[in-house]
């Protein structure tokens, strides 16, 4: 059964798994802005960029996978594409990017792979209804269990931030485990928030 993680959680993916992991999904998604106006509610599309960074094990950054480089230069990491709008009819359960890993495949020197969010379009992080992260075996098109899931529950201090920390996946004593954060940064773009992972959260 999947665990649902809290704030500042840490979990061993093989534990969670029963066995070693081979590879794992990170699957990202998130909802529309719903805004009132004099004729009703209309939704507004929310197109959120999820990323990760690949950390040395003196926390510096080594690769970054996002939308415009859709794999990782040694092979270990893709990216499924950009998702432009959000869930549009309120949260369908599917999620709107895939970040596939292969944990066996990550450089010996790879320490630290951290999963964020930036908004590309620079939507207020406290107006998006949702944001959630769920960890998976299986494919962008197949869930085959899900080890653990993580909402990012709508906050007033996320106001005036574009960009969110989600969760550091780290290797410690041979163990791939994973921490969730949930945190927005005061970062204008993906180059910022890779930075201030590589500062403050490894």
């Amino acid at each position: 059964m999947a665990i649902s993680l809290t704030k500042g959680q840490r979990i061993s993916l093989e534990k969670e798994a029963g066995k070693d992991l081979q590879e794992i999904c990170v699957g990202v998604n998130w909802g529309a802005i719903e805004k009132k106006g004099f004729f009703g509610t209309k939704k507004v599309p929310v197109d959120l960029d999820a990323s990760v960074g690949l950390y040395n094990d003196n926390k510096q950054p080594v690769d970054v996978v996002y939308f415009g480089q859709l794999r990782s230069k040694c092979g270990s990491i893709h990216h499924s594409g950009d998702d432009l709008t959000g869930d549009m009819e309120g949260d369908d359960g599917l999620d709107n990017e895939v970040i596939t890993i292969n944990l066996q495949q990550v450089p010996q020197g790879v320490s630290a792979v951290a999963v964020v969010l930036n908004s590309f379009r620079k939507q207020d992080f406290a107006a998006i209804p949702f944001a959630s992260i769920r960890l998976y075996e299986g494919t962008p098109s197949r869930v085959n269990n899900i080890l653990a899931t993580y909402d990012i529950a709508n906050d007033p201090s996320f106001s005036g931030s574009i960009s969110m920390v989600l969760g550091i996946l780290y290797k410690k004593d041979g163990d791939w485990k994973f921490k969730a954060v949930g945190e927005a940064t005061r970062d204008q773009g993906l180059e910022q928030t890779i930075e201030t992972v590589s500062r403050s959260y490894i």
